[in-house]
């Protein structure tokens, strides 16, 4: 978490043990790609969903298989985070889409990090965007 992730800005939702169950088939839902309704309501009576609420520099780690969300946020409070997803070298997807491909990365020192005075070009970064991901219909 960048800042405070309190349940009154809709921090993430996770239900625990639900990466055990294999993988729910996910379609669009409210205008987003997210799993069945019906199979997560199902789920819900036998697992709890927890909230998750963090402090600045805490991190979460999840099972890529384990159900989560987070609502909309309709409180004055900003829901900052930094959000990283792990795959598996052998697991490149084979179809090219909105999903990177496998790119190697290059290990520099922990000092690249204070060493950085570049926190406004955005040229060569790459940034997910609602009126062309498919995995959303681009509303807010």
């Amino acid at each position: 978490a960048c800042v405070r992730a309190c349940v009154r800005a809709c921090v993430v939702q996770v239900i625990p043990g639900s990466n055990q169950l294999g993988r729910i088939e996910h379609l669009r839902v409210a205008g987003q790609t997210g799993a069945d309704d019906k199979r997560v309501e199902s789920i819900k009576k036998r697992l709890q969903e927890t909230h998750v609420e963090m402090e600045p520099g805490d991190a979460l780690f999840f099972h890529s298989l384990l159900l989560h969300k987070s609502n909309q946020n309709s409180s004055p409070q900003r829901r900052w985070a930094f959000l990283c997803a792990y795959n598996r070298a052998s697991n490149d997807p084979i179809i090219a889409h909105h999903h990177p491909q496998y790119t190697p990365l290059e290990k520099v020192l922990n000092s690249a990090i204070l060493e950085c005075e570049n926190f406004t070009d955005l040229s060569g970064k790459d940034f997910l965007q609602p009126g062309t991901d498919k995995t959303s219909d681009g509303k807010r």
